[in-house]
């Protein structure tokens, strides 16, 4: 395989072969393990404008389950033998580009394998020059792609003001805990909706909200009766189903309603169910909008830069799930829709 681009990039340890988990059948439910395939496969050379790049963690989102089914939604189902796809991070290891040179950090969207041949588009990015100190799992949990949703929903499109109140819903995944924070840093008091009353104990102890919900063992109605005696002016919902019906009962006058995400229909079949309390939207003139951070994606860096600013100077918290070994890709996918994870799910390969 060539590595180098006549500039000397290419070092002379770039791998020949890879190992790839590719998708065998479309899954029902929750994936199971004979839906994909674990294989080897010889590294093509690298063409002109390519480089290869050596993922060292890779990133499981709800998104992931969603491009395994057959429809298409922003971006193409995988297709049968095509390798499962997702975000990525790691190194430049061989390259014929010169836009990365080896050793570059570079993020991409990629797949279930340890190396993704890369070019200089709109689907990776070059996040920082060589540094063994870069922080590359809060990448994926916060500076990447899932941090750069949670701003673009909460600080611009639900935009929220100090005293007002804020219910985000999956509040302790990857994307419901960065938005929850970055409400609370515009001084909202913030409500978090969560699986478990660990995952409610972490959202109030450590990251600083100002009550949580258990939806498997609360109702929801009641407590945010308690908990937002004034009705919630802002929805950040990543979960849809029986969860939203129940805020868009308490809707204040003026409310907004932000669709991040439905991780509640994700792995069932069929046309998923309308909410019935969307008639409160007409009563208390609220607005429901849905949005996909894909569209700004050439503003990543910046926003990026920003959240790990803050990150840095300990004003938003990160917390990650880790998997080893691509065979454990389908439990961490499923660990999201089980509820078995707190914060960002990776594995490193």
């Amino acid at each position: 395989m060539g590595t180098g681009n006549g500039n000397g990039t290419g070092n002379g340890t770039a791998p020949t072969s890879r190992r790839r988990v590719v998708l065998r059948r479309r899954p029902q439910g929750l994936v199971v393990p004979d839906d994909v395939e674990c294989i080897d496969e010889e590294i093509p050379a690298l063409a002109g404008g390519e480089a290869l790049l050596r993922n060292e963690v890779i990133g499981i989102d709800a998104s992931v389950r969603s491009w395994l089914g057959e429809g298409s939604g922003y971006l193409p189902a995988v297709e049968l033998g095509e390798v499962v796809r997702c975000s990525t991070i790691g190194r430049v290891v061989a390259t014929r580009s010169d836009a990365y040179r080896v050793g570059d950090i570079v993020t991409t969207l990629g797949g279930w394998e340890d190396a993704t041949v890369i070019r200089d588009d709109l689907f990776s990015t070059h996040v920082s020059p060589p540094d063994p100190g870069y922080d590359l799992e809060a990448f994926l949990a916060l500076y990447g792609s899932t941090g750069c949703t949670a701003y673009i929903g909460m600080l611009e499109v639900a935009d929220p003001q100090a005293g007002e109140t804020v219910v985000v819903t999956a509040a302790a995944g990857a994307t419901g805990s960065a938005a929850a924070q970055l409400a609370r840093l515009r001084g909202a008091r913030v409500i978090g909706i969560a699986g478990s009353d660990e995952k409610c104990a972490w959202l109030v102890d450590e990251l600083g909200l100002d009550g949580a919900i258990n939806h498997r063992s609360d109702d929801i109605v009641a407590r945010l009766r308690d908990l937002a005696s004034h009705r919630v002016d802002v929805v950040f919902d990543n979960v849809g189903g029986a969860v939203l019906d129940a805020v868009l009962a308490r809707l204040a006058v003026h409310a907004r309603v932000v669709l991040c995400g439905h991780i509640s229909t994700y792995t069932e079949q069929g046309r998923p169910p309308g909410p019935s309390n969307y008639v409160n939207l007409i009563q208390q003139r609220a607005t429901m909008r849905g949005f996909l951070a894909f569209d700004d994606i050439p503003r990543f860096p910046q926003i990026g830069e920003q959240l790990r600013a803050w990150h840095r100077a300990g004003d938003l918290v990160v917390r990650t799930e880790r998997f080893h070994g691509l065979e454990r890709c389908v439990d961490a996918l499923n660990a999201m829709f089980t509820g078995a994870n707190t914060g960002k799910i990776v594995v490193l390969p």
